[in-house]
């Protein structure tokens, strides 16, 4: 650059014997050739040369501000706010330099200097003329800035984010607004992009205690709870009065004693306590969805110690509203649903679980799961003929003797349609139940859950009607006679 600073100069040095140029001339030469590189948008170029002009003439207002003007191009607003102000103080009336005030402090945020910047130029210039557009900003940015400030307060993060977006749409250099929107992308589990706009602040200024503390939010609700506090410690190292970061890092320290609390209960056996702890934890940060999910799925396995499993599936189902992924909680609901006897709702989750995870044990547990509801959907025939699992023939006879003659049509010929209909149903699945248990073959397959109409016809080939004759139309022992049975049978009881 100064190989073309030196040629501009000799260039206008044709007579050999002219006197060396002074100070002055020299600075406005330097400010010449910088203000041409401008124009050709060579701003990088253009930067040294108004510095060298700075340095020869310190005190001319002038050459900041067109030093103010390439940063401003350069997307370096600070420094560009610095020369603007060092502009108005050596020259207070000099409007462009308030100008350029007004356009970094509104892309920087700083609504204060932005608008006492505008006050002056108005005062300066008819109607604050060439400053439309940076009025308009201001009151936009005012507007959200008010916005996001209740959203805030609210817990409306969401609206936060919106709000924050349009600030930046008019101060994209703001750092403020970056880092708030980061803070809320926190809240509202959207962790990696928080971490990449608290990384890019930190990226130019690895001391911004509040980038800091982004990221140890972002820590904090992704469970990884001792990171988190160093970076809360950094943070109050930074800015000891940081009120956010010292609040959040005693929320951490309390979940997390809770928390180890719960867990040394469960440990030792003492269910409610663990509970009760786990209760505690999970009112300290409402917003810790990660830990929160960990809590309800701790809390729920001590429910179902304490056989209170419908409070256990209430929590499993809380821990997948806070992290549908979450495999250990959908395994124990499912577990908490087989207990219960809801097969169906076990059978569902089982089929998440081999989604997300299809090894051979949670494959064999989904079929377990539905051979289950399978059988819960067939007729109990051990319950209709109101006997134990492991009842013997003659149990079973005495069983089927019993109940046929209490559902028998011909019992209830007096009674009305439905009660009629109620019992001739009954009186068929008592003789279902007795030619299946009757029947070795029949029996073992319908205690190993297989379906009984995928074998030899299935269930067809057993008449109620022909069971109940077969069983009680001839033998010896005690005969009763049972008037009202079609053809004057006769029953007898061995």
């Amino acid at each position: 650059m100064a190989d073309v600073v030196d040629e501009v100069i000799m260039d206008s040095d044709e007579n050999e014997d002219i006197l060396p140029k002074s100070t002055e001339e020299i600075a406005e030469l330097k400010k010449e050739n910088g203000n041409q590189l401008y124009k050709i948008k060579q701003y990088r170029s253009a930067l040294p040369l108004y510095t060298e002009a700075i340095n020869l003439c310190p005190d001319t207002a002038a050459y900041y501000g067109n030093r103010a003007a390439c940063y401003i191009m350069l997307n370096r607003y600070e420094d560009a706010l610095e020369d603007a102000r060092r502009c108005v103080q050596l020259d207070p009336k000099f409007v462009r330099g308030y100008i350029r005030m007004a356009k970094c402090s509104l892309a920087l945020g700083d609504l204060m200097t932005a608008e006492y910047a505008i006050k002056k130029v108005q005062e300066l210039q008819l109607e604050g003329s060439g400053i439309s557009s940076e009025l308009k900003s201001l009151e936009k940015l005012k507007l959200y800035e008010n916005d996001a400030t209740k959203s805030y307060d609210k817990k409306d993060f969401r609206r936060v984010v919106y709000c924050m977006d349009r600030c930046l749409d008019e101060a994209p250099f703001c750092a403020k607004y970056k880092l708030t929107k980061g803070e809320c992308l926190s809240f509202l589990g959207r962790y990696q992009e928080a971490q990449e706009i608290a990384n890019s602040i930190l990226h130019h200024n690895k001391g911004n205690a509040d980038a800091i503390y982004v990221r140890g939010m972002c820590l904090f609700y992704e469970d990884n709870i001792d990171s988190a506090f160093q970076h809360f410690q950094q943070v109050l190292r930074l800015a000891p009065d940081h009120k956010k970061a010292m609040d959040v890092y005693k929320r951490a320290k309390l979940l997390k004693k809770k928390k180890e609390e719960g867990n040394e209960a469960y440990k030792l056996c003492r269910f409610q306590e663990a509970c009760k702890l786990y209760s505690e934890a999970l009112e300290v940060d409402p917003l810790n969805k990660k830990t929160n999910a960990k809590l309800y799925f701790n809390r729920a396995t001590a429910l179902a110690r304490l056989t209170k499993t419908k409070e256990a599936i209430a929590d499993c189902t809380a821990a997948l509203n806070l992290d549908d992924t979450y495999l250990k909680a959908l395994l124990r609901r499912a577990k908490c649903y087989m207990d219960l006897g809801d097969y169906e709702e076990a059978v569902r989750d089982y089929e998440k679980v081999c989604k997300l995870d299809k090894s051979r044990e949670h494959k064999k547990l989904l079929q377990d799961a539905k051979f289950a509801l399978k059988r819960s959907k067939r007729k109990d025939y051990y319950k209709i003929l109101g006997v134990d699992r492991n009842a013997g023939d003659e149990e079973i006879k005495k069983a089927y003797k019993k109940r046929a003659l209490i559902h028998h049509p011909d019992r209830h010929a007096n009674a009305t349609e439905n009660e009629k209909k109620e019992q001739e149903k009954k009186f068929k699945e008592v003789g279902e139940a007795y030619g299946v248990l009757s029947d070795p073959k029949k029996k073992a397959r319908y205690d190993s859950g297989q379906d009984m109409d995928d074998f030899d016809g299935g269930m067809s080939d057993i008449d109620p009607t022909q069971v109940f004759h077969s069983f009680f139309g001839g033998g010896h022992g005690q005969e009763f006679s049972y008037g009202g049975m079609p053809g004057g049978f006769t029953f007898q009881f061995g």
